[in-house]
């Protein structure tokens, strides 16, 4: 029953649930989750793990390994969720290059929410000091954009719950 549903990008600065929400998502609908920043090449790891925010040339292959992935797997009848900041509209058009049927998920909160979060975890190579620079990167999702806005105030199940509800309007045959 999976081919119901669309391929997913869990979008959202660093520390909004982009992981753990896709994660939670994909076991409630079935679906396979691949959380975007294992795809990242070595050197964005370093360069973000050294504090520097990475720039457009940076983040191309990565969004190119990303959207060959979605493509690859819903032309095998397998939609993923995968996690994935997907900040500026040019980085989601490259993303729906293999798939145009993928639905971002905006995981979208206040800032201090979000650094609240983020100052309980310790992530591998995105230091809390790039918070500002994702804040600044994220462009809002457009009209023509096929999206659901999630509210960080919600619990993670409510978060589940009411994506769950919304992709009835992007369910495909």
């Amino acid at each position: 029953m999976t081919a119901s549903y669309p391929p997913m990008i869990v979008m959202g600065v660093s520390g909004s649930g982009k992981s753990t929400i896709g994660q939670a998502l994909a076991a409630a609908l079935g679906l396979d989750f691949i959380d975007g920043d294992d795809l990242h090449p070595r050197a964005n790891k370093e360069k973000m793990a050294g504090g520097h925010p990475l720039n457009d040339e940076d983040r191309a292959p990565w969004l190119e390994i990303i959207a060959e992935r979605i493509g690859a797997e819903l032309a095998e009848g397998n939609p993923i969720v995968v996690a994935c900041s997907a900040l500026k509209r040019r980085y989601r058009t490259q993303l729906i290059s293999h798939a145009p049927s993928v639905v971002f998920i905006h995981l979208s909160g206040q800032r201090g929410i979000i650094a609240e979060r983020q100052s309980h975890r310790n992530h591998e190579y995105m230091p809390n000091s790039l918070l500002d620079s994702q804040f600044a990167t994220l462009e809002p999702l457009e009209a023509d954009e096929r999206s659901i806005v999630v509210d960080l105030a919600q619990t993670p199940d409510e978060m589940v719950r009411f994506v769950k509800e919304k992709l009835a309007d992007f369910t495909v045959a």
